[in-house]
């Protein structure tokens, strides 16, 4: 079942179970979906599922930063809603990789490009932002490899 179609069932249940903040999440995403549709990414109105994995995260990232931001101005109602749609959203991203699991890839990476110094970075990052695409953030796959290049 395509993204789609699956937020627009669980936008219809929401509907009928009266869940207004559920509701709000979703029709974000679906909005989402439809401007991604209309973008350059589209081929024949059908997006590409990395497409759609790489707007999830960057919905969750915002909705994330905006927590923060709520929460530093002492606004935690506000922090509040933008956690739970975070949360929301999160549910239709592929399941997230753990630490070690993150970890003993990019140990294979860093093998198979070659890289022995911080300054292979960059290197390593490029396979492993493709390899690692919606199962990882980014930031925490950086912080791995600098720590595995520093060692």
């Amino acid at each position: 079942m395509s993204l789609e179609v699956q937020i627009n069932n669980d936008i219809k249940q929401a509907m009928l179970n009266k869940e207004k903040d559920l509701l709000e999440s979703l029709r974000a995403i679906k909005s989402a979906i439809l401007l991604l549709k209309t973008g350059k990414d589209a081929v024949n109105g059908e997006v590409p599922e990395s497409a759609e994995v790489a707007m999830l995260q960057k919905l969750v990232k915002q909705r994330r930063e905006s927590a923060e931001i709520y929460s530093k101005q002492n606004r935690q109602d506000l922090a509040d809603v933008e956690l739970f749609q975070a949360s929301v959203i999160e549910r239709y991203l592929p399941k997230q990789m753990s630490r070690e699991e993150i970890e003993e890839a990019l140990k294979t990476i860093i093998s198979e490009v070659g890289a022995s110094s911080p300054k292979d970075m960059g290197k390593v990052m490029g396979k492993a932002s493709k390899a690692f695409a919606g199962k990882a953030d980014n930031r925490v796959v950086s912080e791995i490899v600098k720590t595995l290049l520093n060692s």
